[in-house]
């Protein structure tokens, strides 16, 4: 049985534009969406509406929550297949452990507000440096709303040592009839002082050539195994590499990176350019994770 697209929710605009780009995404792969809800806070809005019914404050606000969830979901996709779930629970955990039966976690980039938001913005970093699976992390495009999930061309950024994000990529593209873009950033060395042996009766080459030469090695070594019938560009650019994936953010569809799991180490488990998409891309971002 194919495993479910999952996307969590906390009743807010960010997680419902979040809901919305995963019922897309859930047609396009011909899967189910699972809406999910976690929270151990005490205390919501709705008291009287609690009182009324008899249940806890913390029970009515959590189907509230879930139910909206998956109103939207159906409302947008109405033949689509939504299951929802209520936890009272830690969100970061509850989501951890959902990402295990997952084909792919969808998240929102923002909550309520307040320490509402902050707590959701840790979540979504929390499971983007440690789930099994894919983490979809759904940012707001320039005009602050979030681009569709069969909008624009699909980018990925190829590291040293480029793995599942690739043929990750390389599907999504393909589910979308998109191009796919892989960008590979370089950087020019430090100018050498006069003199220096190694340029003394060597040939003569362009500052940066070698650099982007191995780069774009880098590039096609990654791109081995993609399907032909998928569209692909090639791109090496000389700069920091979150800032060049920035840039590309600006008019893609979806943004994709790895995360390598490294067994044993303590803390966030992702690289300084995913966290760096994490928090300023102008697409959703797609955080593959692979084995160290």
């Amino acid at each position: 049985m194919d495993l479910p697209l999952v996307v969590g929710v906390d009743g807010s605009e960010p997680a419902l534009r979040a809901v919305d780009w995963a019922a897309d995404e859930a047609v396009l792969r011909g899967l189910p969406l699972r809406v999910v809800y976690a929270s151990l806070w005490e205390r919501y809005e709705g008291s009287a509406l609690a009182r009324d019914l008899g249940k806890p404050d913390a029970r009515v606000a959590a189907e509230d929550v879930v139910r909206a969830g998956a109103h939207r979901a159906r409302a947008r996709q109405p033949d689509l297949a939504v299951g929802l779930a209520a936890l009272p629970e830690a969100p970061e955990y509850a989501l951890l452990r959902e990402a295990r039966n997952a084909s792919a976690l969808v998240v929102g980039s923002r909550g309520r507000g307040g320490v509402s938001g902050l707590l959701l913005g840790s979540v979504g970093l929390y499971v983007a440096a440690h789930a099994d699976c894919p983490v979809v992390v759904v940012r707001p495009g320039g005009d602050n709303q979030a681009r569709t999930a069969v909008s624009g061309r699909v980018v990925v950024g190829i590291g040293d040592e480029p793995a599942a994000e690739v043929p990750f990529a390389a599907r999504e593209a393909a589910l979308r009839g998109a191009v796919l873009e892989a960008v590979r950033a370089w950087r020019c060395p430090a100018p050498e002082p006069a003199g220096h042996p190694l340029l003394i009766g060597g040939p003569e080459r362009g500052y940066g050539e070698a650099e982007e030469e191995a780069a774009a090695e880098v590039l096609e070594e990654a791109l081995r195994e993609v399907p032909a019938q998928v569209e692909v560009r090639r791109r090496t650019v000389e700069g920091p590499a979150h800032k060049v994936l920035l840039g590309a953010s600006r008019t893609a569809g979806l943004l994709v990176v790895g995360a390598r799991r490294r067994p044993g180490r303590l803390g966030l488990q992702l690289g300084r350019v995913a966290h760096a998409l994490l928090h300023h891309a102008l697409c959703p971002v797609a955080v593959v994770p692979h084995r160290a």
